[in-house]
């Protein structure tokens, strides 16, 4: 049994952490507020704008003058995966989900006899892609520093996508990033970025019937339209990563503070009952002393 001097030593311990964790979900709570704010104002644009390239792709289909980004290479034998995590811990299951995500998609990917590279945003991603897919890692992207990633590191990430892309590098890309829905619920998504997918129950090239009429050129819209919706994408997935990780931060601190509190009083009851213990035998021995005499 430990002495009173350990329990005591650690029912401060215990104490110390408790004030970090408190301190650390407060200052959670505080940035998810700017955080949450920021991807939901993001979602409109983003999901109207991949909605309008998803039209174009449909209507376009892989005809010999559409754009590669749009169209494809025409085969779908190398597969990037973008994995978007945070460089920080103490988030719970936030990290190990996205990668579980992509982890999925990659040996699904590879059971078809696909070959499957990795583009790694983020530091915690890291160790477990390169011990599970050794050698398949071509790029990792730091955000070590940055304080507020934002759409300056998005065009970063998605000019390097597309610079592999044009150097034939891969066919298909996916991202993949965590969904905030709420303090309590993060859900991991994929998504895929190029070639852009036409909605779901479109035929390639069908569309609706309608035409499409570009103005000033085809060209030029394209050219402006495809690569910005892979940064917006990029971007979207940033922010609600950002989100998603203060609010798994904000929940997994309060667990733990709950549970500090818990082993506090566990380790009290323990100290108390073995101090009372110390107690009683001293008390016996000091009787059975004065009665020998």
């Amino acid at each position: 049994m430990a002495s009173l001097k350990e329990l005591k030593g650690r029912i401060v311990s215990v104490k110390s952490t408790q004030k970090i964790t408190k301190a650390k979900k407060m200052v959670a709570a505080a940035k998810l507020r700017k955080a949450q704010a920021a991807a939901e104002a993001a979602r409109p644009y983003a999901e109207r704008l991949e909605g309008v390239v998803a039209s174009l792709a449909s209507k376009v289909g892989a005809s010999d003058s559409a754009p590669k980004l749009l169209s494809g290479t025409g085969k779908s034998d190398t597969h990037l995966l973008v994995v978007l995590n945070s460089d920080r811990g103490l988030a719970g299951a936030f990290n190990s989900n996205i990668v579980k995500a992509a982890r999925d998609k990659a040996l699904e990917l590879q059971a078809q006899g696909k070959k499957v590279i990795f583009y790694l945003v983020g530091r915690k991603g890291r160790p477990v892609i390169n011990r599970l897919f050794p050698g398949q890692v071509i790029e990792n992207y730091e955000t070590t520093g940055i304080r507020d990633i934002g759409f300056e590191q998005a065009h970063e990430v998605s000019a390097k996508v597309m610079e592999l892309y044009e150097a034939g590098a891969f066919d298909v890309a996916h991202l993949f990033y965590s969904k905030f829905r709420s303090a309590l619920l993060q859900e991991a998504t994929g998504q895929q970025l190029i070639p852009v997918p036409a909605p779901e129950g479109a035929a390639p090239g069908s569309g609706s019937g309608a035409s499409v009429e570009y103005e000033p050129d085809e060209e030029a819209i394209l050219a402006d339209l495809l690569p910005r919706n892979i940064t917006i994408q990029i971007f979207k997935g940033l922010l609600e990563n950002a989100a998603s990780e203060q609010g798994a931060s904000m929940t997994a601190m309060d667990n733990a503070t709950r549970n500090a509190g818990d082993l506090i009083n566990k380790l009290t009851i323990v100290y108390n009952r073995t101090r009372q213990a110390a107690i009683t035998t001293e008390l016996i021995e000091i009787i059975a002393g004065a009665e020998a005499l």
